[in-house]
């Protein structure tokens, strides 16, 4: 597999805190990575530095083939204007100078219906607010999409719609996907490879092998609790809340 995105002796500062430190890994095309880890760990700040939005240290290397699509977990604009769904697409397909029929293309791709896409954005509800940024993200074609936890304010039968979303479009579109996520059974039934960040043990390589109970457990700094999701009952996730 062809090496997409490669990580060396990274570090991310704010003052005298150190968030990240010389952590380094490799993504390969195609990868699905998770990002795990308690809150505070840097899960978010490190999608930031990859996406070179802040300072960091050390080397952050994308292949020059990789295309960047970004879907955050929170949107600070004001959900209340008076902006249809469409006039938000149809803006950054204008600076992107796309032509209206890759609206149309991302909006079917990610379920967006025509009534949908002229409903104003206040109004749709959040699993539907949550494709909206999926579609923003697919436009100018990405092939690797940067997910910052994005069903953390969803209920569960629209997270799981929004992650069996996320499904299709990699096996569909061969997208590489770096995603972080609280739930251990999506990433175990989705990753072939999870990057645990915390203070005290910093794991990379395939779920089945590095997320044991005893690194869970120094990960978290206590004995994960767990639930289990109607759809997957193999693994079981620790009940902890990631909003950085």
């Amino acid at each position: 597999m062809d090496t997409i995105l490669s990580v060396r002796d990274l570090g991310v500062r704010f003052g005298k805190r150190s968030v990240l430190h010389n952590l380094s890994f490799d993504v390969d095309a195609g990868d699905n990575l998770a990002i795990i880890g308690p809150n505070g760990a840097g899960k978010t700040v490190l999608l930031k530095a990859l996406l070179n939005l802040l300072p960091y240290e050390g080397e952050i290397r994308w292949s020059p083939s990789a295309r960047l699509g970004y879907v955050p977990q929170k949107v600070a604009a004001d959900r209340q204007m008076p902006l249809r769904v469409r006039d938000l697409l149809a803006a950054k397909a204008h600076v992107l100078k796309l032509q209206p029929r890759n609206i149309e293309a991302v909006a079917d791709t990610v379920g967006l219906t025509p009534d949908v896409l002229n409903t104003s954005i206040g109004t749709i509800s959040g699993g539907q607010f949550q494709k909206v940024l999926i579609a923003f993200a697919l436009l100018g074609g990405p092939n690797v999409l940067l997910f910052d936890e994005p069903t953390a304010s969803l209920d569960e039968l629209a997270e799981e719609r929004i992650y069996e979303l996320v499904y299709r479009l990699q096996r569909e579109q061969g997208l590489t996907v770096l995603l972080v996520s609280h739930d251990l059974s999506i990433v175990f039934r989705a990753a072939n490879k999870v990057l645990c960040l915390s203070k005290d043990v910093i794991c990379f390589g395939p779920p089945r092998e590095v997320l044991t109970p005893a690194a869970l457990e120094a990960m978290y700094s206590a004995p994960p609790k767990y639930y289990q999701h109607r759809r997957d009952v193999s693994h079981t996730p620790p009940d902890e809340e990631e909003h950085e």
